[in-house]
């Protein structure tokens, strides 16, 4: 259970350092916005999936405090871009317009 959490801190380390890139990269291309580069489409995906292993943890009662604190971070940050992760595949069929507009780009 311990690599668990080890792992979650790994995730969480890269993800900061990747912003940090992220934000160095906006800079050395002019000082674009962060909000107007492409990576952040990667970047939102990679949240997505460190606050969906946090919950798991917390599920399995492996958190500590600092990690709950850690978990509850990450899914504050990732309320504030949740709409640019890529949408999960399902079939046409079972998709709503809204959704369909949105993976065909429309």
């Amino acid at each position: 259970m311990a690599n668990n959490v080890d792992n979650f801190i790994a995730l969480a380390n890269f993800y900061n350092q990747m912003t940090s890139i992220m934000s160095a990269i906006c800079v050395q291309k002019g000082g674009i916005a962060m909000e107007n580069y492409v990576g952040r489409f990667f970047a939102a995906d990679v949240l997505e999936f460190i606050t969906q292993y946090g919950k798991r943890l917390e599920k399995e009662s492996v958190a500590n405090p600092q990690i709950s604190d850690l978990i509850a971070k990450f899914n504050e940050q990732y309320e504030k871009v949740k709409n640019l992760v890529t949408p999960t595949q399902k079939p046409i069929y079972e998709m709503t317009l809204e959704e369909f507009e949105k993976v065909m780009n429309i």
